[in-house]
């Protein structure tokens, strides 16, 4: 698919040089600083090396001191509490978190997730049901609940109270909850508004440590959950997330938990299965690997059997034990692959062959066959098929069941919120949904999102942006470059890894297709001094023709180390080639 290739605008050329030069950095870094809104040594030594005391005040966030004061009292009173999260990597990972805290400090607590298939999304009745038969006075609910007014309502003729921890956006109507922590309330102060449903929990716990004189010290083990929630939810890792997943990261590398070593055993990162305990990764892992490695492992308990596994291998306290859930885990993710492998291949065909799909600017596909649990993933590739707002739908417990992921710059939160006389649920953010409806409204829904859709697009040209921080040359990539440009990590959404444009390069020679149509090159630009680079473009073996004949073409990359044979050199990993005219 044709990409759009758009250069941001330089920074401030005064600013640039004063970072340059206080920093004794190349301009090019300089500049990365100043796009990323850094203008001063203190902001860019802050920005480098980010600190715990930099985190905010817990007790900003609306409601915090009356969830502290229920809690409180629910473990001066040993009243039973219920620690209840959603089945996604998010929902799991805050359950753990909050779960393995509280539980150091109370002994009557246990955790709850529901069933995907036979309760759906966030807080059930059939969940509360559960917690007034086992004796639970006070749930505590992670990454969801947001808009569950009549479930805490139902709660409330049980005796049950409730503590929402929720980052998705609120409704007209809050829960009456004790306390609804979401910093996208429109009356909270807090002054970072993207934390994960799991940085939620983290603050509940920061809050509940300090006015028990808890040390801080005592927190810093859980915060590789807190990264992992960042990274597979997919939210912004700038300010306060940015933070929080720097230190989780730094302790997954150092000392990860026994859940995700015995999960990574089934990756190709793994050094050695018989080695327990300390690092023992094959190489430093990224925000990447949490999104592409760990996130879908721990979904798929959820998405093919049950969250609770999720939850039973994060709070692992032995290898042993984690290991089991760990193979179980990794037979869902199997199972999970070639679902959603079939159901993918499936919606492309019947795009394929449905010329009103094909013309539409909205993809809303329903297959009543298609497995619940992967209908977000096959949205997800639809996307990047297509890229328009798309929602695949399901037939579930009667409902027509669906996920929605968006591109760029669209809001399919809202345009499905245009339509929401037609549903029975939704919510969700800006880039991702979900949505349940009964059969006899499919027809309508369908044509009221695409018109939603064309009247939000109208006169705009859905292409996929490749978003270029600078045009660099090639001669200023080094180690020491390379160096400083790693310190700019953890990237993702915010402050994704810095994507540069070289235009006019050419085969050094021994360029050359390799495995499935990837290219390995070798390049170097024929007007700037300097050695050949390596390279590497995957699924661009198709250039080879004209790149083999010395004709000049423009490439788009990220710049990273490579290695191999135990050497390690800088390659470029090259997003997209275009040929001059």
């Amino acid at each position: 698919m044709e990409k759009s290739w758009e250069l941001k605008q330089r920074g401030d050329s005064e600013i640039i040089k004063h970072l340059s030069d206080v920093l004794n950095i190349e301009p090019a870094l300089a500049n990365l600083l100043v796009q990323r809104g850094i203008n001063t040594f203190d902001e860019a030594k802050t920005f480098f090396r980010p600190a715990l005391d930099h985190l905010y005040d817990p007790f900003l966030m609306m409601d915090m001191d009356k969830a502290i004061n229920r809690i409180t009292r629910a473990i001066n009173g040993k009243e039973r509490i219920l620690v209840y999260g959603d089945y996604d990597v998010d929902g799991t990972s805050a359950v753990a978190l909050v779960y393995t805290f509280l539980n150091t400090v109370h002994e009557d607590i246990g955790f709850y997730i529901p069933d995907r298939y036979d309760e759906g999304y966030g807080i059930s009745f059939k969940g509360i049901d559960y917690a007034a038969e086992t004796n639970v006075k006070l749930i505590i609910a992670l990454d969801c609940g947001i808009k569950s007014v009549e479930k805490v309502a139902y709660a409330t003729t049980k005796g049950i109270d409730f503590i929402i921890c929720d980052h998705h956006r609120p409704g007209a109507e809050l829960p009456a909850a004790v306390a609804v922590l979401d910093p996208k309330r429109n009356d909270c102060p807090y002054p970072y508004k993207e934390l994960s449903g799991c940085g939620i929990g983290f603050k509940l716990i920061q809050a509940y440590a300090r006015i028990t004189n808890i040390h801080f010290d005592r927190l810093i083990k859980y915060l590789d959950l807190v990264a992992i929630s960042i990274a597979s939810d997919i939210v912004d890792i700038t300010g306060e997330n940015r933070i929080l997943a720097y230190y989780g990261l730094k302790l997954i590398n150092s000392k990860p938990r026994p859940g995700l070593e015995a999960l990574l055993a089934f990756s190709a990162i793994r050094k050695n299965d018989e080695i327990i305990g300390g690092c023992v990764f094959n190489r430093e892992l990224t925000v990447s690997d949490l999104v592409f490695l760990i996130g879908p492992r721990i979904n798929a308990a959820g998405r093919i059997e049950s969250g609770i596994n999720s939850v039973k291998l994060l709070i692992s306290n032995s290898y042993e034990e984690a290991k089991r859930v760990a193979e179980q885990i990794n037979d869902y993710n199997t199972e999970r692959k070639t679902l959603d492998t079939s159901a993918t291949q499936q919606a492309l065909g019947m795009i394929a062959n449905d010329a009103k799909l094909r013309s539409a600017r909205s993809t809303v596909i329903y297959h009543p066959d298609w497995h619940k649990g992967v209908i977000g993933i096959v949205a997800s590739r639809l996307t990047e098929t297509y890229y328009r707002p798309t929602i695949v739908l399901t037939l579930s417990n009667g409902l027509i069941t669906g996920s929605a992921r968006s591109v760029r710059d669209f809001d399919i939160y809202e345009a499905i919120d245009s339509c929401s006389d037609l549903l029975e649920h939704f919510g969700g953010h800006k880039f991702a949904a979900g949505l349940s409806l009964l059969p006899e409204n499919l027809v309508s829904f369908c044509d009221r999102f695409e018109a939603a859709v064309q009247e939000r697009l109208q006169g705009i040209e859905l292409l996929p942006i490749v978003d270029v921080d600078a045009l660099l040359p090639l001669n200023v990539i080094n180690t020491r470059f390379y160096n400083v440009l790693k310190q700019f990590a953890p990237f993702g959404p915010g402050n994704m890894a810095p994507l540069f444009v070289t235009n006019g390069v050419i085969d050094a020679g021994g360029s050359r297709v390799v495995g499935k149509n990837h290219l390995k090159l070798s390049v170097v630009h024929p007007d700037v001094a300097g050695g050949p680079l390596s390279a590497i473009a995957f699924q661009q073996g198709e250039h080879f023709g004209l790149i083999d004949k010395q004709i000049p073409f423009n490439i788009c990359y990220h710049i990273e180390e490579n290695e191999w044979n135990g050497s390690v050199n800088l390659q470029l990993n090259i997003k997209d080639i275009r040929f001059s005219g």
